[in-house]
């Protein structure tokens, strides 16, 4: 049942998205354009990440949990709303790392972009983590401390009005299969809720460090978290071609969060969490070179402490794509 819900989600929102694309969209051409009847092909990089901070006492730095992605080269088409990616991480592309240690586990990462909306559905279940610092509790000076027995789950929803969406175009920047040709922006508003959890066999802080660290002896830490939000976002458009994306939503959240280990306690907090998209590149009616970075980042304070977890996730991608003509009826636009 907990694992059918991720997949109930995504349905959800890829219907409520579709729903929301139908019907002729408003916008403006001379900021925008769309390309309705183009097939968009697309070839491209891309790596995810996940970290978990694990916050000190003070007198130390914190533990940074690091993920070992692979890089994947995949490709994809887009046609009517439609999109569908495929990606391997070949061996070419990733050399074996062994003194990091393994990660496996589900990286979904849905990013839609309906009429007026902006819309981010996470599910994150990787295991197999290290700690960014060589030579720490007890691994050797040139390597790698590895827990391969530290799983993350991370699964929610962040949502977002784009107001302006009649000027300003999400697709145009991340998507490739619109074209922006005059600067634009748009206030964001909304709201996000995530769920998940940090866990071990045993104490996630390393028995050699435990001393240092307020979780000394905690297996697990879950969380629930949510709230408004509310944000910008700009494209800044020169010579119609070239361009330079950025939002940034920040978060008002509720946080429920409980540690289990020798001893079990909940606690309810305040904090902020953010969700951010930057894209920089050159689009036309046919070709898009760009590259792109998607993220969000999730703070909690845990009852044991009053600093914060920090969990931040999110994918960088460059992509080259070419937009065909379907159908010989569609309008040539000059470039």
């Amino acid at each position: 049942m907990k694992k059918s819900i991720p997949a109930l989600l995504v349905c959800f929102i890829i219907s409520f998205a579709l729903h929301a694309q139908k019907g002729k969209v408003q916008n403006d051409t001379s900021y925008y354009v769309t390309f309705l009847d183009k097939l968009n092909i697309r070839t491209f990089l891309s790596q995810k990440y996940i970290h978990v901070n694990i916050p000190s006492s003070g007198s130390v730095s914190d533990l940074e949990y690091k993920a070992n992605p692979k890089l994947n080269l995949g490709v994809g088409f887009s046609y009517r709303g439609v999109t569908v990616n495929l990606f391997n991480g070949f061996q070419f592309l990733n050399k074996k790392d062994e003194p990091k240690g393994k990660t496996k586990g589900l990286d979904l990462q849905v990013h839609l972009y309906p009429r007026k909306w902006a819309i981010d559905v996470l599910f994150e279940s990787p295991k197999g983590f290290h700690l960014e610092q060589k030579g720490v509790a007890g691994a050797g000076a040139n390597n790698y401390y590895y827990r391969g027995d530290i799983k993350s789950n991370l699964y929610g929803i962040s949502a977002y009005r784009v107001p302006n969406k009649e000027k300003f175009s999400y697709r145009a920047a991340i998507s490739q299969t619109e074209w922006q040709k005059k600067s634009a922006g748009s206030f964001l508003y909304g709201g996000n809720l995530f769920h998940g959890f940090l866990q071990g066999d045993s104490a996630l802080v390393p028995a050699l460090l435990a001393n240092n660290y307020p979780q000394k002896g905690i297996k697990k830490t879950s969380y629930t978290s949510f709230g408004p939000g509310v944000g910008y976002a700009h494209t800044l458009v020169i010579d119609q071609h070239f361009f330079l994306t950025g939002s940034a939503v920040v978060n008002a959240n509720v946080n429920f969060v409980k540690e289990e280990g020798t001893t079990s306690d909940t606690k309810t907090s305040f904090n902020f969490s953010d969700v951010f998209k930057a894209a920089i590149g050159y689009n036309s009616a046919t070709w898009n070179f760009s590259a792109n970075w998607l993220g969000q980042g999730l703070w909690i304070k845990g009852p044991s402490t009053n600093e914060n977890y920090f969990f931040p996730s999110g994918q960088i991608r460059v992509v080259a794509a070419y937009k065909f003509n379907v159908k010989h009826r569609d309008q040539k636009i000059k470039i």
